[in-house]
């Protein structure tokens, strides 16, 4: 659970300073060409650029989870063991012991 926790953290991180770091290398024009460019097409590249990296870290995200193996995690063998006793379980029969409990009290 920990790893989980652990990728998703840095992927947040990286949500909030790959844009943020992208900005501000085009206004403080410390990107080469960014001095070529006029202000207003200076705001559309680097705003267009801070959205795709959030995108590219967001698919990144999501290939790391895909890629996690998926027989890590097992159900409690107790647990599914009751769980596969309530379904089976027939409607009638639960609704006689609700209907029993219900004169009980």
């Amino acid at each position: 659970m920990g790893g989980v926790i652990k990728k998703f953290f840095v992927a947040s991180m990286f949500m909030w300073i790959a844009p943020v770091a992208i900005l501000y290398g085009f206004n403080h024009n410390l990107l080469p060409g960014s001095t070529q460019l006029s202000p207003y097409s200076l705001t559309l590249v680097s705003g267009f650029l801070a959205v795709i990296s959030v995108n590219v870290v967001i698919a990144f995200y999501i290939y790391m989870a895909m890629k996690e193996p998926s027989n890590k995690h097992e159900p409690d063998p107790e647990f599914l063991a009751e769980a596969k006793a309530s379904v089976s379980q027939p409607t009638n029969q639960a609704e006689d012991s609700s209907q029993s409990e219900k004169k009980q009290d």
